[in-house]
């Protein structure tokens, strides 16, 4: 969800364009922990596949039934001209390669598909570098400063991290830090677990690679590359940045935290990598999963549209899966100040990786920002330091569920004490610290204090650590009228009541009393 002139919505600071990178790898056989698919022949597959020469692309096959309906079906796969990347067979979806132009309705109309549909409208290209824009990052005077006023018993930059108190998450540190029994998976664009404040909490057998819709293990292939982008870094931080006398502090800084890289060079969140990363976290021992992105390239994925409608299938599947496993999916609303419970939106975005995108008018109620709007996910809305709704914020009555500090425009929310920035205070790879605002900022407080939730209740399952979640929250009335820039305009409306509404949801986020209580 667009923030300020940025193709990407959710992993975007707010004082400059972030494009987010990340490897593309080709993963060796065997890799996955998901049963790869059973093919024809390699003969007969490759026979099937050469006769057609449009551009490859990748695709999501949805099956109905059982261990033979999905046999059957891959069959017809390699028959459509199709080559199976991976069988997801615990939740039937199968990822397909292909540059058969028909496909896609070719193998709809195989019994036993549910849906079936392309992931992305560009080819499959090879890995390239991509730079990463400048951005804030911290100031040598601004450590100093910093480290001089910690009080004892706080990190040396913890006195810049004005939304851990604004959560009561200092006070809530006086009585628990969290169980290392409990991981929080990352689902990102890869995690430096070489980082200092990240290393002693860093879960590696929980990590992975997912670029290409299969999970490769190979150590260190969930780290971003040197210019790739360090959004999942930070986000790792903000949940479980231990509690060392070094840097920052993380929400629940004594529990795990696992990374699994899920975009591609180009920053692109393909429905394969996700699928591929809730599989990987729900089968690796996550407790909690974060996803601070939406899958690429729909902005809105509308059921009127059968590509489209097998992307939110094949999602749908895989977040449930995950839940059913014991986790529980957090997810940022986004960063596009629209409210998502609207009658109608407009999307000039999508999809974002053609050369051209049309103007559309969507029904979010039909037409889906995943993994945000799927049925059981927690969507979380930004706050700034002043606990107004964070000037990008997406909202929606009935649509967010939870608020949290993802930091704002210093010019629009500046904190008080010692914080200088209104923006979110973090890891970054290399052993650096930085600045970022969003509502991918947010949503990882929250998932600190359900791990923190969960760190008390270990047996608790999802639903029971959801209610929990949002029965600590601070209850928080709709802020009307919303002038964030206060210039006589209002710029969003809050529908709802104090106990639960559009902007702030069932309200803020408390990890003080998700504990105590």
């Amino acid at each position: 969800m667009a923030h300020p002139g940025t193709r990407r919505r959710r992993a975007t600071a707010l004082t400059a364009g972030l494009a987010l990178t990340a490897t593309l790898g080709f993963l060796p056989a065997g890799a996955a922990s998901a049963a790869d698919a059973t093919a024809p022949s390699g003969a007969s597959a490759a026979v099937a596949a050469s006769v057609f020469d449009g551009p490859q692309l990748s695709y999501v096959v949805n099956v109905k039934g059982g261990y033979g309906t999905a046999k059957k079906v891959k069959q017809a796969i390699s028959a459509a001209g199709g080559s199976i990347v991976i069988a997801y067979d615990q939740i039937g979806v199968i990822v397909v390669h292909s540059k058969n132009p028909a496909f896609a309705q070719t193998i709809r109309t195989v019994r036993g598909v549910e849906s079936a549909g392309a992931t992305r409208t560009a080819p499959i290209a090879a890995a390239t570098d991509t730079a990463i824009d400048s951005e804030r990052p911290l100031t040598a005077q601004e450590a100093r400063d910093s480290a001089a006023a910690a009080s004892n018993g706080q990190d040396p930059l913890e006195p810049l991290q004005w939304s851990l108190p604004a959560i009561k998450a200092d006070k809530a540190h006086q009585r628990t830090l969290g169980s290392k029994n409990v991981t929080v998976a990352v689902i990102d664009t890869g995690v430096d677990d070489t980082h200092p404040d990240l290393a002693p909490n860093f879960d590696t057998r929980a990590s992975a690679n997912c670029v290409t819709g299969k999970p490769d293990t190979t150590p260190g292939s969930w780290r971003p590359g040197p210019t790739e982008s360090n959004h999942g870094t930070h986000v790792a931080g903000t949940i479980a940045a231990a509690k060392n006398d070094i840097g920052v502090t993380g929400v629940a800084p004594g529990v795990k935290v696992s990374g699994i890289k899920v975009s591609n060079p180009d920053g692109f969140f393909y429905t394969e990598s996700v699928v591929c990363g809730f599989v990987w976290a729900a089968e690796n021992g996550a407790e909690i999963t974060n996803n601070s992105y939406y899958v690429d390239p729909w902005l809105f994925n509308c059921a009127t549209d059968p590509d489209q409608t097998a992307l939110v299938d094949a999602v749908t599947r895989a977040t449930r899966y995950a839940e059913r496993r014991g986790a529980v999916n957090v997810a940022a609303a986004g960063n596009s100040r629209m409210d998502l419970a609207a009658d109608q939106l407009t999307d000039t975005t999508s999809p974002n990786d053609a050369a051209e995108q049309a103007t559309r008018t969507i029904d979010p109620s039909v037409c889906l920002d995943i993994p945000t709007q799927l049925p059981g996910v927690v969507t979380t809305s930004s706050l700034g330091a002043k606990g107004l709704k964070s000037s990008f914020s997406n909202y929606g009555d009935g649509v967010v569920d939870i608020s949290a500090p993802g930091g704002d425009a210093t010019r629009y929310q500046a904190p008080d004490g010692e914080a200088v920035d209104g923006r979110i205070l973090s890891t970054l790879p290399g052993g650096q610290y930085g600045y970022k605002a969003g509502t991918s900022m947010a949503s990882p407080h929250v998932a600190g204090v359900a791990a923190l939730i969960k760190s008390k209740y270990p047996y608790a399952p999802p639903a029971v650590v959801k209610a929990l979640l949002y029965g600590q929250a601070d209850d928080t009335a709709c802020t009307n009228p919303y002038d964030f820039n206060n210039d006589g305009a209002v710029d969003a409306v809050c529908e709802g009541d104090k106990r639960k509404n559009g902007f702030y949801g069932e309200g803020v986020t408390d990890a003080l009393d998700a504990v105590r209580r």
